[in-house]
């Protein structure tokens, strides 16, 4: 990353969702060019080199992707611009530039095989979807980038507060927990929630810091299933669950998903940020809600 005495300055392109607005806040001293849909199309390289060539940032961070996961075995196409070839773009127009560069990727990337131990970076990916495909050759794209990060996070939730995009399974969790509803959960399938102002920050520890570059697990500490998840969240909620057990072999989804899919922060820690545990984070996103807005 380039030194300079003026304020830094970071690109966003896909600014509007849950955490790409987390992003934009979390640099908000910062000079912030933030791009959504609308104001760039990332699968555009032309595009992209103009949108770069005129911020000329020292930092861009892409937080734009194809998240449609069934969606992606009916559009392999769409996924692949976007989740594949768009990051080339990015990567590229950041080396004519001299930016650093940041990318998000998924635990989709691993078959989800790995039994009991969260899988580290070393780990080798068997993506099982051309969605997972699409972000797999999305995070190789990226890495030709001079100076690139490329975080690996998974099941979302929090955002920035004036969010008010498409929710996540946690969000859907609590609001049926907080309506008394019954709440259908996998009990078989283990993951690593991640918090978005936890990630944010951990993206802002790398690009300030001057980290290594390369491939980092980036999610909150721990493992559970969504079982135990919503359990924990029932719990600091102060509600009786209404859970309903619920097995990944019970249900048919278009695209397979990995069953076991927690992730390993631990070589995130080593470059000097340790990840919260998820149900630390757990707790401060669902205070952060009950507080009544000023």
């Amino acid at each position: 990353m380039r030194l300079s005495a003026s304020p830094l300055s970071v690109l966003v392109t896909g600014a509007a969702g849950r955490l790409g607005a987390t992003i934009v806040d979390v640099f908000r001293d910062a000079r912030v060019t933030a791009h959504t849909r609308s104001s760039l199309d990332i699968t555009d390289a032309a595009a992209v080199t103009q949108a770069v060539s005129a911020a000329h940032p020292d930092v861009i961070i892409n937080c734009a992707a194809f998240n449609d996961v069934d969606g992606a075995e009916s559009a392999p196409l769409a996924a692949l611009a976007v989740n594949s070839f768009a990051p080339r773009n990015l990567a590229r127009a950041a080396r004519e530039v001299g930016a650093t560069f940041v990318h998000y990727s998924t635990d989709f990337v691993f078959d989800g095989k790995a039994a009991t131990q969260p899988y580290d970076e070393g780990a080798p990916p068997s993506p099982q979807s051309a969605y997972a495909a699409s972000k797999l050759l999305g995070e190789w794209f990226a890495l030709d980038a001079p100076r690139a990060y490329v975080l690996r996070v998974e099941s979302l939730f929090g955002g920035a507060e004036h969010w008010t995009g498409r929710t996540g399974t946690l969000d859907s969790i609590v609001s049926g927990l907080e309506g008394g509803r019954d709440v259908r959960v996998f009990t078989d399938r283990v993951v690593s929630p991640s918090y978005t102002p936890d990630i944010a920050a951990a993206t802002r520890h790398l690009v300030m810091t001057g980290a290594s570059p390369g491939l980092y697990h980036c999610v909150n500490a721990g493992q559970a299933t969504w079982y135990e998840v919503a359990k924990a969240a029932s719990e600091l909620l102060g509600v009786t669950p209404k859970l309903v057990a619920v097995s990944v072999n019970d249900v048919q989804f278009k695209a397979r998903r990995p069953q076991f899919c927690a992730l390993s922060p631990a070589k995130l820690a080593a470059a000097g940020f340790a990840m919260p545990p998820w149900h630390d984070a757990l707790r401060r996103w669902l205070q952060g809600r009950a507080i009544p807005a000023a």
